[in-house]
């Protein structure tokens, strides 16, 4: 089996948006780190009991490397109408992060202090609890600390076959 067959087959099945946030820390003791965020698909619930959730990283991604020193981070899951945030924090060779959240409305976790995004159908503010290498990405298993419905209504941003879906 090729790489591309691969892709290929695992591109049929659909996957939920999500942007994964964290907060770099700070530089010196008066600053604030860096923001940093990731449009994620490879997303999902692990355990109700303790509540856990986990995502996979790219294997030296600045996430991953993020979340291997620092490890409380949020996620903001994306409505149908936020397909243009998870756009801009997929890109490849992007602008810094600072800019990316520019003119994203958000606001910041009371655990984690990560951005939550406004609008999001839900946001969930996470602790790593085990971090698990599985070939090219390391799985990232958190407790769920906080979860919140900033907007419980509307439709989920979904991707299939290499593009942004809504249901319907």
């Amino acid at each position: 089996m090729s790489n591309d067959e691969f892709r290929a087959a695992l591109a049929r099945l659909a996957a939920g948006v999500v942007l994964v946030t964290a907060q770099e820390p700070p530089l010196d003791e008066d600053g604030r780190g860096e923001d940093v965020g990731m449009t994620a698909t490879a997303f999902m619930s692990v355990s109700l009991e303790p509540p856990l959730v986990m995502v996979s990283l790219r294997n030296g991604s600045r996430m991953d490397d993020l979340l291997d020193e620092q490890p409380l981070w949020a996620v903001s899951v994306l409505a149908a109408s936020q397909r243009h945030i998870a756009g801009r924090f997929a890109m490849k060779g992007r602008i810094s992060d600072r800019l990316l959240f520019e003119d994203v409305p958000y606001v910041r976790g009371e655990v984690t202090q990560a951005p939550l995004i406004g609008g999001a159908l839900a946001t969930l503010e996470c602790r790593t609890e085990q971090r698990v290498v599985a070939g090219d990405h390391t799985l990232v298993i958190g407790r769920v600390l906080t979860a919140e419905l900033p907007s419980p209504e509307g439709d989920p941003l979904t991707y299939f076959k290499g593009r942004y879906r809504q249901l319907g």
